[in-house]
C-alpha cells in the first residue's frame, strides 16, 4: 500500500470522528445545556395513603395486572375508607413505566386547598395502578389500557350514586402516555364522551410517538388523532389542556405536546410550563407531576371551575376555557371571575389628583425605614390642617386626561409592582372636572410578570375613554412603584434580523436602545424555524448606582404558547437562549419579539448569534429517534458493498474501507428528494395512491414544518460517522473477546460446517415455537447471541491459524537450513511440500478470513434489529408473572423468519456465496432497500427490520442456489 493508500483511512477516522463529535455535541446540548430547575417540591403535610378501590370480579379477571386507588391523607383518608365519597371525582392517568403514586402532589394541594375554603368543596382524586407498563416503546398494551379507563370511570361514578350532588362525569389528569390514553377513550364504540368534561395532560406527546417502535403504537396514534381531527364538532363539549414540559424535558420534546392543529380550536389549549404564569418554569419529564408552581395553577383552575349550583365541575364550554386561559395563558393579577362587572362607581374619600405629563411615577417606600420622617410630618400635619390629614391618607386617585396625548401617542403602559388581586387601574367613561363618577375596570386588561403587572392600551381602542385612572391604596407599610407612560408604537419597536444558520456565531446583529422608555419591543425578523438557534445577549448600563427594581425580558413566540421569562438584576450583562418547540405556520405572518420590561434611566444593549451548538441540539432534540434508519441505511450499504467486491475481486473488503467507498448520501438522498418534491402535485399523488404506497416520511414531516432536505443529509453524515465507529467498536470487542478466549481454552482447527442438519433443524424447530408461544424478540435475541457466540469462535480459530502458520513457516526453514548441512539433495523435495501446505493453509485462512468479515458485518446490522426489539423483550419479561404469551407481538412472525436465516448464515461460508447466481442480485439490492429504509422508516421504525431481513434472505439463498 502507498503513503495516499495509507493516509485514506486516517483521513477517514478523522472526518468520522468530528461527525461523531458533533452528534456527542447535540447530545450534550438536549440532555445537559438548559436552564436550571426553578420549580419547587410538592410536600406533603399528612402521610399519604392509597385505598384500593374493589372492582367487579370481570373487571378484575380481564386485567390482573390493573389496580384503581384513591388518594387520601391524615382524617381525611380515615372519613374515606367506607367510601362515602361527596367530592367533585379527577382520575389521574400515569404514563410510561409511571407509578399510580405520582398523584400525591395533586391530591395533597388540592387537600389543602379544600381545608381554606372548610370544605365548601373537595375532590377525590383517584389513581390507576399500570403495572408501570412500558407503553411508550410497546404499544400492545395502550388499548387495554384505554378500555380498564373506561371500566374505572364506570366504578368511580357509581361510588357516588344517590348522593346530593353525584357527579356525572369525572375529570382526568394524564402524565405522558397517560393523557394519550385518555383521548383515546372516545375511540371507543361504547364509550359516553358526556363521562368527560375536562381533560388535563402533562408532557403528553399527542402528535406522533417519540420513538414509533411498533406498529400497534403508530396504528393507536393514526386512530386517535384521525378520531379528533374527524369528529372534532363532537368533541366541543370537552375542554382539553396539554401542557408541555419545555427544553428540561429531553424525553418528551414540547412540539409532540401540542395538540393537533385541526383539532377543535375553541375547547382546546396547548402550553408550555415556561410561559404558564406563576410558574414560568421548565420541567422535566417527571418533575411536571410534582412542580408546585404547576400544580398549584392546576388546583387553583380546578376549584374555579367549580359551578356552585351543582358543587361539580361546570358543563359550561365557554367558563371551563375562560379559566384556563386565566390561569395557564394571561393571568390579569385578579381572582377570576365568570363575568366581572363592566362598570364600576369610584368611591371612598381618595384624593383626586390630575396629572398632565406623558410620563410619571409615583412610589411608596416601606413605613420602617423613615418611621421618625413620619412621626415629625404626622405632627405637623395635626397641627396645619385641623386633623384632615385622616382623610388624605385614604388613598388618591390619579386621572390621565386622554384628550391630550391622543394626537401625540398612540399606546399608554402602566406597570405595578404590588402584585397582590385588588383592581388599580380603571377607565372613566364619564367625569367632571374633578372626579371620575363611572369607570371600567382595566385591571382585566393586565398581565401578571414575575415582579410586576403591566397593562398596555391601544387609545385607538378606546374612543370612549376621557381619562386613566390610577388608583393608589392607603399606605399600609408596602413598598411598591407605579409605573405610566404615553408612547407611540413605533418608538418603541425595533427590528432586529436574527444571524444566518450557516454564520456558526461568527458574525452577530447588534441594537443599542438609548431611549427612557419602560417597554421594548425588538421584532427577531426571520426567526420562524426549528433549526435556528441563537444566543441573545442583554446588557444593561445604568447612569446612576441606585437601587432599582429588576428587569424583565420576555421571548415571546406569538403562534403558540411557549413564551420564557428571564428576571434579570439591573446593572447586568444576561443570556438568553433563543430557539423554537413549534415551527411558524404557513399562513402566520407574526413575528417573534423580544419584550423588555426597563428602567427608564439605563442604556440597553442587545446583542444576537448563532449557536451551533443548539443548532446541534435542536436536529438530535427533533430527529433522534430517525438516526438508528440512517446508521442500519449506512451499514445495509457497506454489506452490499462487500458483496460487490466480492464478485469482482474473489476477497472480502475490510468494513470501515468499504463504509468510505460505498456509504455516500448522493446515492439515496436525491432520489427521495425528487419523490418528496413530485407529491405536491395532484397528478403524482393519485398514481402514488393508486400503487397503495404509503406516503414519504419526508412528506409528513414537512408538512409538520419539522423537515427540509439539508436535515436529512446532515442525519445520513451523522449516521455515517456513528456506523463507521460502531464497525471499529465491533472489530476491537471481538479482539478482545478473542484473546480472553485464546487465554482460556484451546482452539479448534478451521472447518467447513454443513448448512442444514437435523441439529440445526430441531433447534431452528425449537426458536420458532419459542417465537410463537412466548416472545418473538426473546426467540431472536437468543439466536442472535448463537450467532455472536459463533463469530467470536471463527475469529479465536483464524486467529490461531495464522499464528500457527506463521509459526509453522519460520520452523520450516529452520529445519530447512539444519538438513542442508548433512543433505543438500533433500532440500528442493522439503520445499516443494512446504510451499504446498502454505498454500492450503494461506487459502484456507483466506477464505475464513472474508467469511469473518462478511460475519461481522452482519452481526452488525442484526444488532440494531436486536436493539429495535428491545422493548418488547424487557415488557414481556416485566410482565412475565402475569402472562407467559406476549399478545399482540410485534415481531412474532419476523421473528420465526429471523431465527431460520440466522440458523443457514452462521454456518456459511463465501466460498459458497461465490458460485452463486443470486450474489449480482443480492449485491445490488440492499442500494434500493436502503432508499425505502429512509422513505419509509423514519416516523416508522419498526420496519427498519423488514429491510434487513429481505436483504439477509438473498443472501441464504446464494448459500442455497
Amino acid at each position: 500500500m502507498g503513503r495516499a493508500g495509507r493516509r485514506l483511512p486516517a483521513l477517514a477516522a478523522l472526518f468520522y470522528g468530528a461527525l461523531a463529535a458533533l452528534v456527542l455535541l447535540g447530545v450534550r446540548d438536549v440532555l445537559f445545556l438548559y436552564e436550571e430547575n426553578r420549580c419547587s417540591m410538592t410536600y406533603m403535610y399528612e402521610y399519604p395513603e392509597y385505598l384500593k378501590i374493589k372492582l367487579p370480579k370481570k373487571t378484575a379477571r380481564r386485567y390482573p395486572a390493573y389496580e384503581l386507588y384513591l388518594y387520601g391523607e391524615g382524617n381525611y383518608a380515615e372519613e374515606n375508607k367506607n367510601l362515602l365519597l361527596t367530592g367533585i371525582p379527577v382520575l389521574f392517568l400515569p404514563g410510561n413505566a409511571g407509578s399510580y403514586k405520582q398523584v400525591r402532589s395533586l391530591g395533597s394541594i388540592a387537600l389543602r386547598k379544600a381545608e381554606d375554603v372548610d370544605f365548601k368543596y373537595h375532590f377525590n382524586f383517584f389513581s390507576v395502578n399500570f403495572n408501570e407498563e412500558l407503553v411508550a416503546l410497546y404499544g400492545g398494551s395502550l388499548q387495554r389500557q384505554t378500555k380498564f379507563v373506561h371500566e374505572c370511570i364506570k366504578v368511580i361514578l357509581k361510588l357516588y350514586r344517590d348522593r346530593e350532588f353525584a357527579p356525572t362525569s369525572v375529570a382526568i389528569v394524564g402524565h405522558s402516555m397517560g393523557g394519550l390514553v385518555a383521548r383515546a377513550l372516545l375511540t371507543l364504540k361504547n364509550f359516553k364522551p358526556e363521562l368527560i368534561n375536562l381533560l388535563i395532560t402533562q408532557a403528553t406527546p399527542h402528535v406522533a410517538p417519540v420513538m414509533p417502535l411498533d406498529k400497534y403504537l403508530t396504528d393507536f396514534y393514526t386512530a386517535v388523532n384521525n378520531h379528533w381531527i374527524l369528529k372534532a364538532q363532537d368533541l366541543r363539549n370537552l375542554t382539553t389542556l396539554s401542557v408541555a414540559g419545555g427544553f428540561r424535558d429531553y424525553q418528551v420534546r414540547s412540539g409532540l405536546a401540542f395538540l393537533p392543529r385541526l383539532s377543535q380550536h375553541d375547547s382546546a389549549l396547548s402550553v408550555v410550563s415556561s410561559a404558564v404564569p406563576r410558574a414560568w418554569a421548565s420541567t422535566d419529564h417527571l418533575s411536571i407531576v410534582w412542580c408546585k408552581e404547576l400544580i398549584l395553577a392546576t388546583i387553583r383552575a380546578f376549584f374555579d371551575l367549580i359551578d356552585e349550583n351543582t358543587r361539580q365541575i361546570t358543563e359550561d364550554p365557554k367558563k371551563r376555557m375562560s379559566v384556563l386561559n386565566h390561569h395557564f395563558v394571561r393571568h390579569p393579577a385578579k381572582i377570576f371571575e365568570e363575568n366581572p362587572e363592566a362598570f364600576t362607581e369610584l368611591t371612598g374619600a381618595f384624593m383626586w389628583i390630575t396629572v398632565k405629563t406623558s410620563k410619571w411615577t409615583y412610589s411608596v417606600y416601606n413605613v420602617s425605614n423613615i418611621f421618625f420622617l413620619i412621626v415629625f410630618l404626622w405632627f405637623f400635619f395635626l397641627l396645619m390642617s385641623n386633623f384632615f390629614f385622616f382623610k388624605d391618607s385614604d388613598g388618591k386617585y390619579f386621572t390621565f386626561p386622554l384628550a391630550s396625548h391622543r394626537k401625540s401617542y398612540s399606546h399608554v403602559y402602566c406597570e405595578n409592582s404590588m402584585l397582590d388581586t385588588s383592581s388599580w387601574i380603571y377607565g372613566c367613561l364619564n367625569s367632571n372636572s374633578s372626579m371620575c363618577l363611572g369607570a371600567t375596570d382595566l385591571s382585566w386588561r393586565a398581565e401578571l410578570l414575575p415582579t410586576t403587572k403591566v397593562v398596555i392600551l391601544k387609545l385607538q381602542d378606546y374612543p370612549s375613554l376621557s381619562h386613566i385612572v390610577i388608583q393608589v391604596p392607603p399606605t399600609v407599610g408596602n413598598k411598591y412603584t407605579l409605573d405610566c407612560e404615553f408612547f407611540k408604537e413605533d418608538s418603541r419597536t425595533v427590528q432586529l434580523p436574527v444571524t444566518h444558520l450557516f454564520s456558526f456565531g461568527l458574525s452577530s446583529s447588534k441594537i443599542l436602545l438609548n431611549s427612557t422608555g419602560l417597554l421594548y419591543n425588538v421584532q427577531l425578523q426571520h426567526f420562524n424555524q426549528i433549526y435556528q438557534a441563537f444566543k441573545i445577549y442583554i446588557g444593561s448600563h445604568c447612569q446612576s448606582l441606585k437601587e432599582r427594581k429588576p428587569s424583565v425580558y420576555r421571548l415571546h413566540i406569538p403562534w403558540s404558547h411557549e413564551d420564557s421569562i428571564i428576571v434579570a438584576k439591573v446593572p447586568s450583562f444576561t443570556e438568553i437562549s433563543a430557539k423554537l418547540h413549534i415551527a411558524q405556520p404557513q399562513n402566520d405572518s407574526r413575528v417573534p419579539e423580544l419584550n423588555i420590561y426597563s428602567s427608564s434611566d439605563c442604556q440597553y444593549e442587545v446583542i444576537l448569534k448563532t449557536s451551533l451548538l443548539q443548532v446541534l441540539g435542536q436536529i438530535i432534540r427533533f430527529h433522534a429517534g430517525a438516526l438508528p434508519v440512517y446508521i442500519v441505511s449506512n451499514i445495509l450499504l457497506t454489506y452490499g458493498g462487500q458483496l460487490s467486491t466480492l464478485i469482482s475481486t474473489g476477497q472480502c473488503s475490510d468494513f470501515s474501507l468499504e463504509l468510505v467507498r460505498t456509504a455516500k448520501p448522493y446515492k439515496v438522498e436525491p432520489l427521495i428528494s425528487i419523490v418528496v418534491f413530485l407529491q405536491g402535485f395532484n397528478w403524482f399523488r393519485e398514481i402514488w395512491e393508486s400503487l397503495s404506497l404509503p406516503e414519504v416520511d419526508a412528506a409528513v414531516l414537512s408538512s409538520q414544518d419539522a423537515w427540509f432536505p439539508l436535515v436529512s443529509l446532515m442525519l445520513f453524515l451523522f449516521g455515517t460517522g456513528i456506523a463507521y465507529w460502531s464497525g471499529v467498536f465491533f472489530s476491537t470487542s471481538l479482539r478482545l473477546f478473542s484473546s480472553l478466549w485464546l487465554t482460556l481454552i484451546r482452539p479448534t482447527v478451521l472447518q467447513k460446517d454443513k448448512l442444514i442438519t437435523p441439529r440445526r433443524l430441531c433447534g431452528v424447530l425449537s426458536l420458532a415455537l419459542v417465537s410463537w408461544t412466548t416472545c418473538g424478540a426473546f426467540a431472536v435475541f437468543i439466536i442472535y447471541l448463537q450467532y455472536l457466540f459463533k463469530v467470536i469462535k471463527l475469529h479465536v480459530n483464524v486467529r490461531a491459524e495464522q499464528n500457527m502458520l506463521n509459526g509453522g513457516s519460520d520452523h520450516s526453514k529452520e529445519i530447512s537450513q539444519d538438513s542442508s548441512i548433512h543433505t543438500v539433495k533433500n532440500q528442493s523435495s522439503m520445499d516443494s511440500i512446504s510451499e504446498a501446505t502454505q498454500s492450503l493453509s494461506n487459502s484456507t485462512i483466506a477464505e475464513a478470513v472474508n467469511s469473518l468479515k462478511i460475519h461481522v458485518t452482519i452481526l452488525n446490522l442484526f444488532t440494531w434489529v436486536v436493539l429495535l426489539n428491545l422493548p418488547s423483550l424487557i415488557y414481556w419479561l416485566k410482565n412475565l408473572r402475569y402472562n407467559v404469551r406476549l399478545d399482540p407481538d410485534p415481531c412474532r412472525s419476523t421473528a420465526i423468519i429471523i431465527v431460520c436465516i440466522l440458523e443457514i448464515l452462521m454456518n456459511s461460508s463465501t466460498s459458497e456465496v461465490k458460485s452463486s447466481k443470486l450474489l449480482k442480485i443480492a449485491a445490488k439490492v440492499p442500494l434500493p432497500l436502503s432508499v425505502a429504509m429512509l422513505a419509509f422508516g423514519r416516523m416508522h421504525l419498526y420496519k427498519v427490520p423488514h429491510f434487513v431481513t429481505f436483504s439477509l434472505l438473498l443472501h441464504v439463498l446464494c448459500c442455497i442456489v
